[in-house]
């Protein structure tokens, strides 16, 4: 997609889904920049970003639905080995991969943080990643598969009911 109209619905990487508010011009230090002024859905946060800047700063829009088999595909895949990395290295490599704005890094990033979560206990900060990821995922997964985010939340418990297991054995 190469602009946005107003109403469009577009991801911003690490913000989450956002809806196209308006396109306005600013004057900035003499120059004239038009820019989205985008909200996004799970807050009123609102961010202005430059039309000229979008492929900078990650702006896409929403995965299409044959995408979201993929994006399932991806938290599914248990082929990945064990991470051994002390917590802080890999919280650091997770939020780059926030930072793509790609889906499907979300979708690794939230897998091996549930993958990590049912060996041992995960800091503070990576259940705030993880909690992160699975929003980023779940506004977007049932946007762009036209469902209803509790549909998505079902089917993210299906795949990861490690969640039960370790509150049972807690």
């Amino acid at each position: 997609m190469n602009g946005f109209k107003i109403g469009d619905k577009a991801v911003f990487p690490g913000q989450g889904v956002t809806e196209v508010m308006g396109i306005q011009t600013q004057s900035i230090c003499g120059s004239t920049i038009e820019c989205y002024v985008l909200r996004v859905l799970d807050s009123e946060k609102k961010i202005m970003v430059p039309v000229n800047n979008v492929r900078h700063v990650g702006l896409r829009g929403l995965i299409d639905g044959g995408q979201v088999d993929g994006v399932y595909e991806v938290l599914k895949d248990r082929s990945q080995p064990a991470d051994n990395e002390t917590w802080n290295r890999r919280y650091r490599k997770y939020v780059e991969k926030i930072k793509t704005g790609s889906v499907f890094d979300v979708a690794e990033v939230l897998r091996d943080l549930y993958l990590i979560k049912y060996e041992k206990p995960l800091s503070c900060r990576e259940r705030e990643m993880l909690d992160m990821s699975r929003r980023l995922l779940v506004k977007e997964l049932s946007l762009s598969s036209n469902t209803n985010e509790e549909t998505v939340n079902l089917n993210l418990d299906t795949i990861f009911p490690f969640e039960h297991a370790v509150a049972a054995n807690a």
